[in-house]
């Protein structure tokens, strides 16, 4: 299954942006999470979202971000609000554990869509 993210873009400090992914082939039973990767550092999963639903968000992201899916369209999306310089980074739509946790090892990453904030 390959995975299009987009939807990135310059936004100033407080701003939002909405993230999608858009999935060649179904993800329904799969979780799945938005991953991140800032110049410089390593790349993070900041929000995942279990087949059944359930949420689980980074530290830095929560109560601004939310993660949402739509099985039958096999889409995902990151809605991003009050965002900060620092969410600025390439961001990644990828497969995570059933549960929720970042894969060890994942070697389809794409693109990704960057996102810049301005302060």
């Amino acid at each position: 299954v390959q995975l299009q993210a987009s939807g990135g873009g310059l936004v100033q400090a407080g701003g939002s942006l909405r993230l999608s992914c858009v999935a060649s082939g179904s993800i329904s039973s799969r979780g799945m999470g938005w991953y991140r990767q800032a110049s410089g550092n390593e790349r993070e999963l900041v929000a995942s979202i279990t087949s059944a639903g359930s949420t689980n968000y980074a530290v830095s992201v929560k109560g601004r971000f939310a993660i949402s899916r739509n099985n039958a369209k096999n889409t995902v999306n990151l809605q991003m609000n009050s965002l900060k310089p620092e969410d600025t980074a390439v961001y990644y739509c990828a497969p995570t554990t059933p549960w929720g946790a970042a894969l060890l090892r994942y070697d389809y990453w794409g693109q990704g869509t960057q996102v810049t904030v301005s302060s």
